[in-house]
């Protein structure tokens, strides 16, 4: 019983030990193997790999994706006319030499990230320095980044070389910071309000130009009018009194029962109306008396 024991033991014991000399590197990862605090080997193609068991040898990992680095300084910067300016960035990079990177860098991706941030800051700020604010929202922004790119990339392949490759260098904001950012809002704001009131008053003044050409103009059209039906009034009228004057003239006596009837008209114009005269001697009620007035005779 104690024999099975021992070789059930022995068994795992065995096991444990091979598992600790297995290893897998990830496609995302190169795997790095140390012996004794040495960099023994450097794996860069995935699959399953020896080594010896611990403490003789250890292995860890490192990334090999492309990553990003984002800004967290909001330090601002000086432009060249001196302006206060705050700018987001990113960078895009990659390890592409382990032992370098190890060696010069850190252990790790968060040490490589660390002393990155720091040249590119130190990068955009030397650069930044030569241009202004107008150039850096201008389309020299992207000759700006190249430069920025150029300047990182000359450091990390230095004379220790930190195994990276930075790929991209980009910036996603750029602006005042806070104090100016408000002052130049209140500047702006006051430059549209007094452009706003400029244009309210002259609008209000040719709204009364406009205003007073229409009232003219009105006035001469209903001038215009009233004269022409005036003038056509007193011609119709004119013409009426002609007419009459004809009429009249060929028969007096009908000219003159003819006024009475029309007299009569404007006197009665009303029921109520009330009137005391003495139709026997009124010459008023003088075609009322039935046969005073002879009736026309016609011509032949």
């Amino acid at each position: 019983m104690n024999r099975i024991g021992f070789i059930f033991a022995s068994i795992l014991l065995v096991l444990a030990i091979a598992s600790s000399m297995l290893f897998v590197v990830d496609q995302r990862q190169f795997g790095v193997v140390y012996a004794l605090g040495q960099i023994k080997d450097v794996i860069l193609e995935p699959g399953l790999n020896f080594k010896l068991p611990p403490p003789f040898q250890n292995v860890s990992y490192i990334d090999k994706r492309l990553l990003t680095l984002d800004t967290t300084d909001t330090e601002p910067l000086l432009t060249a006319e001196k302006q206060r300016v705050v700018i987001d960035w990113y960078v895009r990079w990659r390890i592409s030499e382990p032992t370098q990177f190890i060696r010069n860098v850190g252990l790790d991706e968060s040490a490589g990230a660390a002393q990155l941030n720091r040249v590119v800051r130190n990068a955009f700020q030397e650069e930044i320095n030569k241009v202004t604010v107008k150039e850096l929202l201008s389309l020299k922004r992207e000759k700006l980044t190249a430069d920025v790119k150029a300047e990182v990339l000359e450091k990390v392949r230095g004379d220790k070389p930190w195994g990276i490759d930075v790929v991209d260098v980009r910036i996603t904001r750029a602006d005042y910071v806070e104090a100016i950012t408000e002052s130049v809002y209140r500047r702006m704001d006051a430059e549209r309000k007094r452009v706003a009131n400029e244009l309210r008053s002259t609008g209000a003044a040719e709204g009364e130009k406009i205003r007073a050409d229409a009232d003219r103009q009105r006035e001469v059209t209903i001038a215009n009018a009233y004269r022409d039906a005036q003038k056509i009034k007193g011609e119709g009228d004119a013409e009426a009194a002609k007419i009459y004057a004809e009429a009249f003239g060929r028969d007096p006596q009908f000219a003159q029962f003819y006024r009475s009837l029309e007299a009569y008209k404007a006197s009665f114009t009303k029921k109520s109306d009330l009137m005391v005269l003495d139709p026997s001697s009124s010459e008023f009620f003088k075609a009322m008396r039935g046969n005073t007035v002879p009736l026309p005779t016609p011509k032949k």
